[in-house]
């Protein structure tokens, strides 16, 4: 009873029981019943009360009971087994091989290395017959070259230890494995407990073990949720994949999901701070490759964490702009580098009390060689959320100090306002590389105008009001951009080191719907100036605006009316043909 115990316990741990059918294992299958022509063959794992198929030819069924089955004989025995004739054997003649019409049996044993027998290799046929010494031989070779397999499978990491389940490489392994030999629908889901930030807060408030409790506990919960035919998989830290039973509808498969969410909500061992989301796909076994499956997967949880109800369908549309993202930042890098790719344009801002045009913004275009112009608005998001966000900055001051010192040089000081994300506050030498730029150029720092986001700019960090107190009394001027639309407080604003209050082009947009627009734009105008700034306002598309905000007191104006971004040939051109030139481009 005990060495019974020990084999059960044997098998189980290697995680074959249940599993997916294998290629890998199918093939040497094959081999067997092709060398001793016959029709069955089978490797068969000797289960508590079944004889379980984890590869078959001719077989249409799962398993067998464990009763009376030859290969329950190969697995406690650990040596091969013949059997000639069915009809001619008193034990097996009532069995269930030899009520099914099969009249010969060969197995040899699947041996692990301490000795326990996990099954058999075994050929069947109709027929009766003997077999050689020569042909067990080759039986036995084969059934080693199956546990070679089983235990290639175990070393090479498939099983994750924290939870017991196979691991993603098994479940790219199981996805190519059914793609050869099934076609039609499957639905796959993907369970994700905790996002990174979340798991290394609880990791490091909660210790690893509390969290490998946890993953257990959803362990036990995934292998309920799909049954004694089914499979999960621990694919990440805090993630699991499973399938859905075959032909079910995607639609009645959500409430299955909310129920499952539901569950590992309100369990005691997983019930702590997190939002767990399950993204699912339904895809073609065929006509999807594994990566694929998986990356879609990954793709859907993250647009879950977005829905209300934490569980998300893959979205061909969604994916196609994530793809789209991922080519962005694949292709930034190596885009800096090119001569054609990257330039700036700039838009000039109009001194409203003497009318005329000392500044610009200088702005940044991509014309990516596959997508063609890229929007602002769409990659500058993508990259400030990578490691790219330096390099960007630098390229933009550094294309933007060559145009400064080049006017210069042609007589035309001039001034440039350069936008700047959040993570440059963050860089502790940021100063000093600007100043080495400015340096190399012979640009004074008066000439450059730093813009950073209001909410940007209020980052109550030593490290980001010290550089901008830097940046302030070098000489760098700072622009508050796209004022109104931040969480501002007046006493933040009076201690900010800033020169000057963007206001957002939606605030100007509304000047034209009524009254009350417009005196709120006024009052920002007056609070700003009652601060000590100078106010620009953005946006300005029609005479009627720039009008108003004259006879606001705005200092500067910005926008399609006065000018488009233009190149910097352009830009220079126009500002030296023409004294006044607003009046031009207004008109």
């Amino acid at each position: 009873m005990q060495n019974e115990i020990a084999r059960l316990s044997s098998l189980k741990k290697l995680r074959l029981l249940d599993t997916l059918p294998s290629e890998n294992f199918d093939r040497i299958t094959r081999l067997a019943a092709s060398i001793f022509g016959l029709p069955i063959a089978a490797v068969s794992l000797t289960d508590t009360h079944r004889q379980w198929f984890k590869s078959k030819v001719g077989v249409d069924h799962n398993e067998i009971p464990r009763e009376k089955a030859p290969c329950a004989n190969v697995a406690e025995s650990r040596v091969p087994f013949v059997i000639r004739d069915f009809q001619q054997d008193d034990c097996y003649i009532d069995s269930t091989l030899g009520n099914a019409g099969i009249r010969f049996y060969a197995g040899a044993p699947l041996l692990t290395a301490d000795g326990f027998g996990l099954g058999a290799l075994c050929v069947l046929g109709t027929e009766p017959r003997d077999i050689t010494e020569g042909e067990m031989a080759t039986l036995c070779d084969l059934a080693a070259m199956v546990m070679d397999q089983i235990e290639l499978t175990h070393a090479l990491g498939r099983i994750e230890p924290s939870s017991g389940l196979p691991n993603r490489f098994q479940l790219l392994n199981d996805l190519s494995d059914a793609s050869l030999r099934n076609d039609g629908q499957r639905i796959i889901s993907q369970l994700d407990l905790v996002q990174t930030e979340q798991f290394e807060r609880l990791s490091r408030v909660l210790g690893p073990s509390y969290l490998d409790n946890m993953i257990q506990a959803v362990s036990r919960l995934l292998s309920e949720h799909v049954g004694p035919d089914g499979t999960a998989y621990h694919v990440g830290p805090t993630q699991f994949a499973f399938f859905a039973p075959e032909g079910v509808d995607s639609e009645d498969y959500l409430a299955a999901l909310a129920n499952m969410l539901r569950e590992i909500e309100s369990n005691s061992e997983t019930h702590i701070s997190m939002m767990p989301s399950i993204g699912m796909v339904a895809y073609d076994q065929q006509a999807m490759a594994a990566e694929d499956v998986l990356r879609s997967l990954q793709s859907a949880v993250q647009d879950a964490r977005e829905s209300p109800t934490k569980i998300g369908m893959f979205s061909p549309a969604m994916d196609l702009r994530h793809r789209r993202n991922f080519m962005i930042l694949q292709d930034f890098r190596s885009a800096l580098a090119a001569p054609d790719q990257f330039s700036l344009v700039f838009q000039p801002r109009l001194d409203v009390a003497t009318g005329e045009i000392c500044s610009a913004e200088a702005l940044l275009r991509w014309d990516h060689p596959v997508l063609g112009p890229l929007s602002p608005a769409e990659f500058i998001p993508v990259v400030e959320a990578s490691s790219f966000a330096r390099d960007l900055t630098d390229w933009v001051i550094g294309e933007a100090l060559l145009h400064l010192a080049k006017w210069g040089s042609q007589g035309h000081r001039f001034k440039l306002s350069i936008n700047l994300s959040a993570l440059n506050l963050e860089e502790q030498d940021f100063f000093e590389r600007l100043m080495t730029k400015l340096s190399a150029s012979g640009v004074e720092p008066d000439q450059i105008e730093l813009e950073l986001t209001e909410t940007v700019m209020m980052k109550e960090t030593d490290g980001a009001f010290g550089l901008l107190n830097q940046l302030k009394a070098s000489g760098v001027q700072l622009a508050i951009d796209d004022f109104g639309t931040g969480y501002s407080s007046l006493a933040y604003l009076q201690k900010l080191p800033a020169d000057i209050v963007k206001i957002d082009r939606s605030f100007v947009a509304d000047m034209e719907n009524g009254n009350r627009e417009r005196v709120l734009v006024r009052s920002m105008v007056d609070l700003s100036h009652s601060l000590g700034y100078r106010v620009v306002a953005e946006g300005v598309e029609t005479k009627e605006a720039a009008d108003l905000l004259e006879a606001m007191g705005c200092d500067e104006i910005q926008g399609y009316w006065l000018s488009r971004p233009v190149r910097g040939d352009t830009l220079f051109e126009w500002l030296v043909d023409r004294k006044r030139p607003a009046v031009l481009l207004a008109g």
